[in-house]
């Protein structure tokens, strides 16, 4: 077995590269130093044609250009962070203020009257140190990130981590670790939408997806968790069982987007599913995902106590991806594991703060095969 090889070319922006990591399976993942973001993910189907199985753009600028933080002057459909590392606060905080350690913190709002994932220059839109390095049977891609005392609002200098690993068993790992000078909150998580039967191939209605979770945590009507959290068993957002996703988007057994109230508030979904973790913060299988026609399936094992399910609601027709086909409404799903949306605001949630002296640490694993 071939040892797995990683390759880098400049880009059109200084201190910008595009990383290729390939494995002995002809599994190919490319990654900018900007952002982090994952730009396509190729591996064969059951007839050994390959395709890129996740969402993009075909240019660094096109990244530049729609993937930050939406803005009014932006297309419908900017600030998809496709393929990007979300930091500081992955999610959603209501109306961008929190208390740490006795203050009121302040994050710029960039999603109706919310922050959403870091505030209005989150760590998707910044580059990257880059380190490359080589194992027997995997390569690393190691992106670091110093983000000041003060930086969007969040107290304390926090000095991150990203590292990205393939091997020859399909596995492309992510670990992130951080460590802070002051008491702040970190909720790091990665934003790739998936569409296992390949980017430019239409809606993902007809794959499956199964995630252990039998919570998930509703929200209001600017999406923010109400605190509560709910069982999932006979809503839509039980996948505990293997469905496919447009089951419960189109009507199946009852669910649509149009006659469930949580489902119409987003236009599909754009929940926090609570995962069954059976150890706090140990690596386990949380879902799995199937695409019938290309037999490509994907199996997601994490540390983190939730997973965010976003269909891409909005999309529509305006972003046009690295195939050359503009994306629409539910073209991609997204599986971001992640502690809760607004938990510092909801002190029943798992906590997200972080203190001098202490470890941030989170790996999530996506594991991709082909069934015959």
């Amino acid at each position: 077995m071939e040892q797995p090889t990683i390759t880098s070319e400049p880009c059109e922006v200084d201190g910008v590269r595009l990383y290729t990591l390939a494995n002995d399976n002809q599994m190919v993942v490319k990654i900018f130093n900007y952002g982090g973001i994952i730009q396509s993910i190729s591996l064969p189907d059951r007839d050994g044609r390959p395709a890129n199985v996740v969402l993009g753009f075909p240019s660094l600028g096109d990244y530049r250009s729609y993937n930050p933080a939406p803005y009014p002057d932006r297309p419908r459909g900017a600030g998809v962070y496709f393929g990007a590392l979300i930091g500081r606060y992955a999610n959603r905080i209501a109306r961008g203020e929190l208390t740490i350690a006795g203050k009121r913190i302040t994050v710029p709002v960039n999603n109706g009257p919310n922050a959403l994932h870091g505030g209005t220059r989150g760590f998707d839109q910044v580059n990257w140190a880059a380190a490359t390095s080589a194992e027997v049977g995997s390569v690393s891609l190691e992106l670091s990130h110093v983000s000041q005392d003060g930086e969007m609002g969040f107290p304390g200098t926090l000095h991150t981590k990203a590292t990205y690993s393939l091997d020859n068993e399909n596995r492309l790992t992510l670990c992130f670790a951080a460590t802070t000078t002051t008491e702040t909150v970190v909720n790091l998580t990665n934003h790739t939408y998936w569409n296992l039967k390949g980017e430019s191939s239409g809606a993902v209605y007809d794959q499956i997806l199964q995630i252990d979770a039998d919570g998930f945590t509703p929200v209001d009507a600017t999406l923010i968790p109400t605190g509560a959290i709910e069982p999932v068993a006979d809503t839509p957002f039980d996948f505990r069982a293997p469905v496919a996703i447009g089951e419960h988007i189109r009507g199946g057994p009852g669910f649509s987007a149009s006659d469930n109230e949580q489902l119409a508030r987003c236009q599909g979904f754009d929940h926090n599913l609570v995962l069954n973790q059976t150890s706090p913060a140990s690596l386990f299988l949380a879902a799995r995902a199937f695409d019938p026609s290309s037999g490509r399936e994907l199996e997601m094992f994490t540390t983190e106590p939730a997973i965010q399910l976003y269909s891409g609601n909005f999309l529509n027709g305006a972003l046009v991806g690295t195939g050359g086909r503009a994306y629409r409404q539910s073209d991609g799903f997204a599986l971001e594991p992640q502690h809760f949306p607004d938990s510092p605001n909801n002190p029943a949630f798992p906590p997200t703060g972080l203190s001098p002296g202490e470890n941030f640490e989170a790996t999530t694993v996506y594991k991709l095969r082909t069934v015959i």
